[in-house]
């Protein structure tokens, strides 16, 4: 895979970074329609809730913000007092599922302790969305799955906020909005369909299309059950080539970028993947070359071709 293949399309970083006038930028948005991906290089509390009030979506009702809870051991995960004011301002549950592999997340009792331990209860009510079972959701036109496996607990809120950390990831090559979408929110044995693309004995070594497309299904059933009631938070900290799910994560090799927001979860991925890109920093080359050795683009080409989003996007950076 050559490098432009992330960057294809991309056509917001240029126009605002000044390539391009700022008159074609609102000549394109308009007949394009093209998302708005919110940026600040700024990482602080207050960036975080200032770049969601930004984005004008107010969620209603009982709203869940879905993070990553974190593997013990691993300390890249998006810290809890960093998250409280915005968590605090949506009256927000925090909430994650179980995984599909063995370890301390993979059932509700033991969870439940990783959540306590790194600090999430101490700031919200945490809860484990497939701690009583699962919810079925159909996907439309799937490209793998016919049918999506998530959290039965789902169904008790009425919105939620997808607040990942962006990252490289061993299997996905990156991980963002639409893994913290489709993974996730799925079950435990939801997870194992999605890694398998509808197999689960092929957890491990499925083909690696197959499994970003059964991502990106996942991403579409969860976009159509909760339609407009959901907003995407990016932050780009601690850029490790590993998930939060590693206990033993890779230091990071290049500097911290920002936050990024949208309504949009392909944009903001994409948007991600192109600051990455185009960064000065050398630090940059292990990340890219993960994302390239997993061929992470095809999940951000899947969704897209699903109707989940768009690639092309419109980067608005904040002071």
């Amino acid at each position: 895979m050559q490098r432009r293949d992330f960057i294809k399309g991309t056509l917001a970083l240029s126009v605002v970074s000044g390539m391009t006038p700022a008159s074609f930028s609102s000549e394109i948005n308009e007949k394009q329609n093209l998302p708005i991906v919110y940026f600040t290089r700024k990482i602080t509390p207050e960036k975080l809730v200032e770049i969601y009030l930004i984005l004008d979506r107010k969620l209603p009702g009982k709203v869940a913000v879905k993070v990553h809870s974190g593997e013990p051991g691993g300390h890249h995960f998006i810290q809890p007092k960093f998250m409280k004011s915005l968590v605090d301002l949506l009256q927000g549950t925090i909430v994650e599922c179980n995984t599909a592999y063995e370890g301390r997340r993979d059932t509700t009792e033991k969870h439940n302790k990783v959540m306590e331990e790194h600090g999430f209860t101490k700031i919200a009510p945490v809860d484990i969305m497939d701690a009583d079972g699962e919810l079925e959701l159909p996907v439309s036109n799937g490209k793998q799955l016919k049918t999506n496996y998530v959290g039965s607990h789902l169904q008790d809120y009425d919105s939620m906020l997808v607040l990942s950390h962006f990252k490289g990831h061993l299997m996905g090559g990156f991980g963002g909005a639409l893994k913290n979408m489709s993974i996730g929110i799925a079950s435990a044995h939801g997870k194992a369909l999605i890694h398998g693309a509808g197999d689960p004995n092929v957890f491990w070594d499925c083909d690696q299309d197959k499994f970003l497309e059964a991502m990106a299904d996942a991403d579409k059933s969860i976009m159509d059950y909760l339609e407009d009631r959901l907003a995407f938070i990016n932050i780009m900290k601690d850029l490790s080539v590993d998930c939060d799910c590693d206990a033993n994560p890779h230091a990071p090799e290049m500097d911290d970028i920002g936050i990024l927001a949208s309504l949009d979860p392909v944009a903001l991925d994409q948007a991600c993947v192109d600051l990455i890109y185009r960064s000065d920093d050398k630090g940059k080359n292990s990340l890219i070359k993960r994302m390239e050795d997993k061929h992470a683009v095809h999940i951000l080409e899947a969704a897209e071709e699903l109707g989940i989003g768009k690639r092309q996007y419109i980067l608005k950076e904040i002071e």
